[in-house]
C-alpha cells in the first residue's frame, strides 16, 4: 500500500477517544503511522494535564508531531502551525510513513486539508491588548461590530463570541489596510480521507465531565499555579478552559468543586463549537460510532488506502 502524499484525518470533539483509536490503528497498520496533532492547546509545553495531552506511554507507543513544541506564552498563529504540520508531513512521507492527522481544532484541520493560504502578519501584542481591552469594556458584540465596519465578509464568517478570532482579524485588517483574504479551499497537494468519531451528546458530555474530574485530581490546580508563576497571567493559553477555573481555586474565588463544574459547562460549550467545524452532514467525513473502537479502527484502516483517481 503506497502512503506517499496521502494522509488520514481522525477528527471529532474533545473526549471522543481519538488518541485510543489512533494508537490501536497504528498498531494494526504495522508501525508506519505517525500522528500529526491538530490541537491548538496540546501544541504548548508544560500544559499536559489541562489539555489532556497524550501520556508518556502513549507518546512512546506512537510518534507524535506538533505536541509540546512551543512555549506556553509564545505567539503561535495558525500559519505557524501549518508550517510545522506540513514539515512533519513531508518528513513522514519521506520515510514511507502514513501521517494520521488527529485533533479537534477545526480551524487547524481544515486549514491543512483545504490548502488555506493564510496571511503572514506578525502579531502586534500592543494592538491585540487594545482590542481585548475594548471587548472587555464594551463587550464582544461591539468589537465584532468594529470588525464588520472594516471587513464585513470576515465578520460574517466569525462568531462574535470568538473574541480571539475577532481580534486576529482586526489585527490583520489594521496592519495590512486590507480585508482578511478569503480562505478558499485549494488543492493541498496530497490526498486525504477523514474519519469522524460520533457520540450521542449526553454520552459525550458524561465522558468529558469525567475527564475534567480526573484533570483536577491529577493536579490541574498545581499546573496552573506553576504556569502563572513562571510566565505570568497575561498569555492567552492560561485563560483557556480548565486553566482559568483552576486559577480561580488558586485565588480563592472558586472552590475546587465550583471550578470543576464551571470547567465541565465550558467544555460542553466547546463541544458545541466543535460540532460546527465537524458537521455530521459533511460528506467528506466518514462518521463512525465513537463507542465502537473496532468500527473506528477499521474505518481508519480503510482510510489508509489512498483514493483511486
Amino acid at each position: 500500500m503506497s502512503t506517499k502524499h496521502h494522509l488520514v484525518a481522525l477528527v471529532g470533539p474533545t473526549a471522543s477517544g481519538k488518541t485510543a483509536v489512533a494508537i490501536e490503528a497504528a498498531r494494526r497498520l504495522g508501525g508506519r503511522v505517525e500522528v500529526v496533532s491538530a490541537d491548538s492547546r496540546q501544541v504548548r509545553r508544560e500544559m499536559r494535564i489541562g489539555t489532556a495531552a497524550p501520556t508518556e506511554a502513549e507518546l512512546a507507543a506512537l510518534p507524535h508531531h506538533a505536541i509540546a513544541s512551543v512555549l506556553p506564552d509564545a505567539s503561535y498563529p495558525v500559519v505557524e502551525w501549518l508550517a510545522e504540520a506540513r514539515a512533519a508531513l513531508d518528513s513522514i512521507w519521506a520515510r514511507g510513513g502514513l501521517p494520521l492527522l488527529v485533533g479537534g481544532t477545526g480551524q487547524y484541520v481544515w486549514a491543512l486539508l483545504e490548502g488555506w493560504s493564510m496571511p503572514v502578519v506578525e502579531p502586534d501584542l500592543a494592538l491585540r491588548a487594545e482590542f481585548e481591552a475594548s471587548a472587555h469594556e464594551h463587550g464582544a458584540e461591539a468589537l465584532h461590530a468594529r470588525l464588520a465596519a472594516l471587513d464585513p465578509v470576515s465578520a460574517a464568517r466569525i462568531d462574535a463570541r470568538n473574541i480571539r478570532r475577532v481580534v486576529r482579524a482586526l489585527e490583520v485588517v489594521t496592519l495590512t489596510g486590507a480585508p482578511v483574504p478569503a480562505l478558499e479551499p485549494r488543492d493541498p497537494g496530497f490526498t486525504w480521507v477523514a474519519v469522524g468519531l460520533q457520540w450521542e451528546r449526553a454520552a459525550l458530555h458524561a465522558r468529558a465531565d469525567a475527564r475534567v474530574v480526573s484533570m483536577f485530581a491529577a493536579g490541574l490546580v498545581d499546573e496552573a499555579r506553576g504556569l502563572a508563576k513562571r510566565y505570568g497571567r497575561a498569555f492567552p493559553a492560561l485563560s483557556s478552559i480548565g486553566y482559568r477555573e483552576a486559577l480561580g481555586v488558586v485565588d480563592g474565588t472558586l472552590t475546587e468543586a465550583e471550578a470543576i463544574r464551571q470547567t465541565q459547562i465550558a467544555t460542553h460549550r466547546l463541544i458545541r463549537m466543535q460540532a460546527a467545524w465537524f458537521r455530521l452532514d459533511d460528506p467528506r467525513i466518514h462518521w463512525v460510532p465513537g463507542d465502537d473502537i473496532e468500527a473506528a479502527v477499521a474505518a481508519v484502516e480503510r482510510a489508509a488506502r489512498p483514493p483511486v483517481p
